[in-house]
């Protein structure tokens, strides 16, 4: 028991570390267009992000985590041998923040997601065997890594291309913006309704079915539609192009919190899953099965998130908001949106998609959508080569941790 304690100690500093990572590489995807495109100043990005984020992870964080995520492991072939699941569980949350940490530094956006699963798998391999593996999870996997930027991009071009025909290729933008605002206000607070309601926050409760959610999304996106009008029209004097970016500067800000809330509630799991199996493991329970996690490790998480944010985020945010394309608010915005909507449709039609992969691809789709020259080429290639190495990176370095734990513990 005092073996199982010692690493439950180390997992809650592992966890916390983890959770830093995901603070300063994932958190600050979020807010990476908003400072680009000078919506938000760098540090009310910071504020807003570490709000949101910690709202998400302690609110309506996964109160059930799966104890290795995504399913990728059978936990049975450590029958009898919990202390080594235990080990290979610290291990993966070491190399996982290891390996965000190192992204950090180098302003490179990569998924959290699959930087834990990458560990897993390493560790699991050398404690369990390539049986113990479920390999049909790891190929979902490894499709996400093209379904999640492609559909981004796809999406992000075509809102930016509709912006700009509806809008800003008009002679009076600033009319034409107070025109058609009402319909992206819809689209907006649709979304993030539908983001809530519809089986979103099962800690509150909130998980309606599909027809009853759509219902509520449309009244609410209908509503302040309509606020959104009554407004603009009043303002429609002395409308110019300045005001057209003002408009969807709100907008973007909007979105980009919505996106800081449902990451917080999502990948807090990231930190906090694999520490939950070390939790169960000490209390004597059974780590196959669901895992409740308290509420103080979701707290945990949630302070990790925001410290990681505040020391690291900055560089992360840097490069997908200013690396990748030039943006304004409406190109922000339709990054924004994009990710957003795509993240949601496809959690909920079961297509596992990567935040981080869906924002970059997002900001991409919005640069090509002013032709290739618009991209920095370099610094997609690097991103994307790091997306490449990334699960098996971890997996080796989660792999030869858990080897040499288990040389020391024996």
């Amino acid at each position: 028991m005092g073996e199982i304690s010692f690493l439950l100690i180390v997992g809650l500093m592992l966890g916390f570390y983890m959770a830093f990572g995901i603070g300063a590489n994932d958190a600050a995807n979020s807010m990476g267009t908003s400072v680009g495109s000078k919506a938000l100043t760098l540090f009310q990005a910071l504020l807003l992000c570490a709000l949101f984020e910690f709202l998400g992870a302690t609110l309506v964080g996964k109160h059930v985590s799966e104890t290795i995520r995504k399913g990728i492991l059978d936990t049975g072939a450590f029958q009898g041998h919990w202390q080594d699941l235990a080990l290979g569980m610290t291990a993966s949350l070491l190399a996982g923040a290891i390996w965000l940490h190192g992204a950090s530094l180098l302003g490179l956006p990569v998924s959290t997601t699959h930087s834990i699963v990458g560990a897993v798998l390493g560790f699991g391999i050398i404690g369990a065997g390539v049986n113990a593996v479920n390999w049909m999870e790891v190929v979902t996997i490894v499709l996400s890594w093209l379904t999640s930027p492609i559909v981004g991009m796809i999406m992000a071009f075509a809102m930016v291309t509709l912006i700009h025909r509806l809008i800003m290729r008009r002679e009076d933008a600033g009319r034409a913006a107070a025109e058609w605002s009402p319909l992206f206000v819809f689209l907006v607070f649709a979304i993030i309704t539908l983001s809530a309601v519809y089986k979103g926050m099962p800690r509150l409760k909130l998980h309606l079915p599909l027809g009853q959610a759509l219902l509520i999304a449309g009244g609410v996106g209908g509503l302040t539609a309509f606020v959104a009008w009554a407004f603009t029209m009043s303002r429609r004097r002395n409308a110019r192009e300045l005001q057209v970016e003002s408009i969807f500067r709100g907008l973007q800000v909007l979105t980009a919190c919505m996106m800081a809330f449902s990451h917080g509630a999502n990948d807090v799991a990231n930190a906090i899953g694999p520490l939950a199996a070390v939790w169960t493991i000490e209390n004597g329970g059974d780590p196959g099965a669901e895992v409740p996690v308290p509420l103080g490790l979701l707290i945990l998480g949630g302070v990790g998130i925001i410290i990681g944010l505040f020391i690291l985020g900055r560089r992360v945010i840097e490069t997908v908001g200013t690396r990748i394309t030039e943006l304004t608010p409406s190109r922000g915005f339709a990054a924004e949106f994009s990710c957003a909507t795509t993240v949601l449709v496809c959690s909920k039609i079961g297509i596992p998609v990567s935040t981080t992969h869906t924002i970059v691809g997002a900001v991409i789709g919005v640069g090509l959508a002013r032709g290739v020259a618009a991209l920095d080429l370099r610094v997609v290639r690097n991103i994307i080569v790091s997306w490449l190495v990334n699960v098996p990176a971890v997996g080796l370095i989660a792999g030869g941790l858990y080897w040499l734990g288990k040389l020391a513990w024996s």
